[in-house]
């Protein structure tokens, strides 16, 4: 062979095998970005977060697609990976999963994936007609269609189902359904698993109160709970300490022995305890499913503290509701759900000013660790200081501290709790 010839040869091997190198590589990266449910959920660095891009008081006003890829180039900035959404009926959902597609297509390095929730209700709810908590609405079937058909355009994106929210709760007065109507919509989506109409590695669930999955009253202890616990591929948990601050403030307060500690220690004391009241009812959760001989693994489907409110959480209530202990329980709950490998839906990315329409000071509308405008709260300070919002908008607006970043200024709306001179344990 004549040396030119050799020389022309080495090159298109060096060539070919580059080539199959990169090709190789962007399959393996296609690989990773295109995890089961499973995966997903036991990745401690990929955030999970349940998202509204709702920034009018109705939602009549839908996010437009550019709006959705603006939140979610925030949210993939701050290390989110996981979203949950709550209803297919309206077009919010979808939007989201056409967004998520673009931006894919857009930037390889883009990952987000999407707990799906089905909304489910009983019969006659939101209606002026008489509730039956033990039929289920008409509305339910096609809410499930839908969610499948999503799950099965977009099988790179959605990855979990979730059938109903707060759906089994009996304080749900306005729509709670009997476990009998959850379990039997499980038991539709894992038998479609079994047939191959919806993919195999998609997980099932339904996302309600630790009550409703027998940590609280012995009234939820049915076999039909027991039941469903056996059909869902995960428990999604809910835990609110906010709400018991008003509800059952057994936790809330500051102790006389702490007294002479800094108002900033106090507050880390009550926090922590804020905390501990919400591990407790996790774990009220897995003793029960424990005692029935199920091995099944549990994470928190929401949880969240507003940071506003003139209700039963504000100053002339419980005083619970602030930016400063909204970030102490942000930032406990993530570090405590990382350190025992659970995964947080955390409640929630933005303000949704819809969420209690009629009452612009409510709670409801508080809970995002984002303003409606952009501006990031205390939780995320840091993360603003280190450029992770750099260049990103919500509308036309950068993403810049509340309170101008004045400190000083925010802790002058902060309230201390009342003292109380015993914490009671929850369990």
């Amino acid at each position: 062979m004549k040396p030119i010839v050799q020389a022309i040869l080495i090159v298109c091997l060096v060539i070919l095998a580059s080539c199959n190198q990169t090709t190789k590589e962007k399959k393996s990266m296609q690989n990773n970005r295109n995890l089961t449910a499973k995966e997903i959920l036991n990745k401690p660095d990929y955030l999970a977060i349940s998202y509204g891009g709702y920034r009018k008081k109705t939602r009549d006003s839908q996010p437009t697609l550019k709006e959705l890829k603006a939140d979610l180039k925030i949210l993939h900035a701050m290390d989110v990976r996981v979203l949950r959404t709550y209803n297919v009926r309206l077009p919010h959902a979808a939007n989201i999963l056409k967004a998520i597609k673009e931006l894919k297509a857009e930037d390889e390095s883009f990952e987000m994936y999407v707990m799906l929730g089905a909304w489910i209700d009983c019969k006659n709810a939101w209606t002026e007609l008489p509730l039956n908590h033990n039929e289920e609405s008409t509305n339910n079937a096609a809410e499930i269609e839908r969610a499948v058909e999503l799950a099965n355009l977009f099988p790179d994106i959605v990855k979990i189902i979730a059938v109903g929210n707060e759906a089994m709760v009996k304080w749900a007065s306005a729509y709670f359904v009997q476990p009998h109507i959850i379990l039997k919509w499980v038991k539709h989506l894992q038998q479609i698993k079994k047939e191959g109409k919806l993919d195999k590695n998609v997980w099932v669930t339904s996302s309600d109160n630790f009550a409703s999955w027998g940590g609280g009253e012995s009234e939820y202890h049915t076999p039909e709970l027991e039941e469903l616990i056996k059909s869902v591929d995960y428990l999604s948990i809910h835990t609110y300490p906010m709400h018991d601050t008003h509800y059952n403030p057994i936790f809330w307060g500051i102790l006389p022995r702490e007294a002479k500690l800094s108002n900033t220690e106090k507050l880390d004391k009550v926090m922590n305890r804020a905390l501990s009241y919400a591990v407790s009812q996790y774990d009220s959760v897995a003793s029960y499913v424990k005692s029935l001989g199920v091995k099944k693994p549990i994470h928190i489907g929401e949880t969240g503290w507003a940071s506003a409110s003139s209700g039963f959480y504000g100053p002339n209530g419980s005083k619970a509701s602030d930016e400063y202990k909204q970030s102490l329980y942000y930032h406990k709950m993530r570090e405590w759900a990382t350190e025992n490998k659970i995964k947080c839906f955390y409640f929630e990315a933005f303000d949704e000013p819809w969420k209690d329409a009629h009452n612009p000071k409510g709670s409801e509308n508080f809970f995002g660790l984002f303003t409606v405008d952009g501006k990031a709260k205390y939780a995320l300070w840091d993360a603003v200081d280190k450029g992770t919002f750099e260049g990103l908008k919500r509308g036309k607006t950068k993403i810049t501290k509340t309170y101008d970043g004045k400190l000083i200024n925010l802790l002058l709306d902060v309230q201390m709790p009342p003292v109380k001179n015993e914490i009671m344990p929850d369990h």
